[in-house]
């Protein structure tokens, strides 16, 4: 990565000293999922890395977001006089996507047990990627309900539910040294896949009736809101203060347990000024580019503080690309654009800023990703996409031992 390192030594140290630590308690997935996922992992080739596992699953939901994109990319199919234009084929191969990630998802630590593999750099691969794909998903299902029943600035905190839901796992482990997989995340991704099979089955306006003006949107928001504050928030809170009563945490000081979420509020509070404040209504402009750059950003907070934890270092406070953000939201909501260019900030203009913006940020997230992993593997010697075999291992330390052995021989020669 040529001069920019994002790994220090002492990062590096931590994830030497790193040992994954999880609690699964959901009776679906230890019952039904885990025995499922150890009888299919056997049919998957040794030679195939477990990294490859989580990219292709990953894929899988951007398959889907361009494949229902290209469709639907202002959120109005769901609002026309015909009735939902997605073809139904869209809804079918969305489905089986999101049942093939969250399979593959399972599938690849199992993985990396069986091939020895196992180690800091899959686990942080596999919740990196988890974390786009956590804005990703959501954006599928607003589709399903049109900006008519589901208006954007509603959308909005839609998905910040999401994020707030996968950040807490990871502030809880951050805080505990323990991952305690959530019981919601089984029963979404079923539940996001059963959704779009029926929108294939009997057509998306199954979504579209409501009774006594509560629709059918109103209670896909209460359920995903309503499931974090039972199953999830109060339990997450539990755990950080059980770690501290009984002394089994990382035992930070108050500050520093709160120190994760200084960043995510920071970026909650500059997209909302967005949203709420833009003068040409940006979130009704180009709501799908704006999910986007907020999800990036928010992914790359969610893996810094990943590589944090894992790492046994101190969080971020901030995060360098909401400079660029907070200066784009200066520019948009507040009278300085036409003071300093001498012109309106029309529509277009919004949303060519919203956009170079928005790739500014993807690019920079992923050379962020990209440099983390080459460092990761640079340390230890290992490579991304694969598996280390023991044919190889053993012959190299066969070869090893015949050099040692023609060493002495040569030593034993010159006495």
């Amino acid at each position: 990565m040529g001069c920019m390192r994002y790994l220090s030594e002492a990062h590096l140290r931590g994830f030497e000293r790193y040992k994954y630590s999880s609690i699964d308690t959901s009776f679906l997935s230890v019952y039904v999922m885990h025995p499922l996922w150890n009888y299919l992992v056997k049919f998957v080739p040794k030679w195939l890395a477990p990294n490859v596992l989580t990219f292709v699953g990953f894929l899988m939901t951007v398959v889907n977001f361009i494949l229902i994109a290209y469709y639907d990319w202002s959120f109005d199919a769901a609002n026309s006089e015909n009735g939902n234009t997605v073809p139904a084929w869209v809804w079918t191969v969305a489905a089986i996507n999101i049942l093939i990630y969250y399979n593959l998802d399972g599938m690849d630590g199992k993985q990396a047990r069986r091939t020895g593999t196992s180690g800091p750099l899959g686990e942080l691969f596999d919740h990196g990627l988890d974390s786009y794909s956590a804005a990703l998903i959501p954006i599928y299902l607003f589709s399903l309900f049109g900006s008519h029943d589901l208006p954007p600035i509603r959308m909005f905190f839609v998905i910040w539910n999401v994020f707030l839901n996968f950040y807490l796992t990871h502030v809880e482990k951050y805080n505990t040294g323990v991952m305690f997989l959530p019981w919601g995340y089984d029963f979404t991704m079923w539940g996001v896949s059963g959704m779009l099979f029926l929108a294939t089955v009997f057509g998306p306006e199954i979504y579209r009736f409501d009774i006594y003006g509560f629709t059918m949107a109103n209670m896909f928001e209460f359920v995903l809101i309503g499931s974090g504050m039972v199953s999830s928030h109060p339990i997450i809170a539990r755990n950080i203060y059980l770690s501290y009563k009984n002394k089994t945490g990382k035992m930070r000081p108050m500050w520093e347990m709160l120190r994760p979420f200084f960043a995510f509020v920071w970026l909650f509070v500059i997209t909302l000024i967005w949203s709420f404040f833009s003068r040409n209504n940006v979130i009704n402009l180009e709501p799908r580019i704006l999910w986007i750059l907020y999800g990036t950003i928010f992914s790359n907070i969610a893996c810094r503080l990943i590589v944090a934890q894992m790492s046994d270092m101190r969080c971020d406070a901030f995060n360098v690309l909401m400079w660029p953000l907070a200066a784009t939201v200066g520019v948009c909501c507040f009278p300085y654009y036409e003071k300093v260019f001498d012109t309106d900030l029309t529509p277009d203009i919004e949303r060519w800023i919203l956009e170079g913006l928005t790739i500014f940020s993807t690019l920079a997230h992923w050379h962020y990703g990209y440099g983390v992993v080459s460092e990761m593997c640079d340390h230890f010697q290992i490579r991304c996409f694969k598996v280390r075999t023991s044919s190889s291992q053993s012959g190299s330390d066969s070869t090893q031992k015949l050099l040692q052995n023609n060493n002495k021989i040569k030593t034993l020669k010159s006495h």
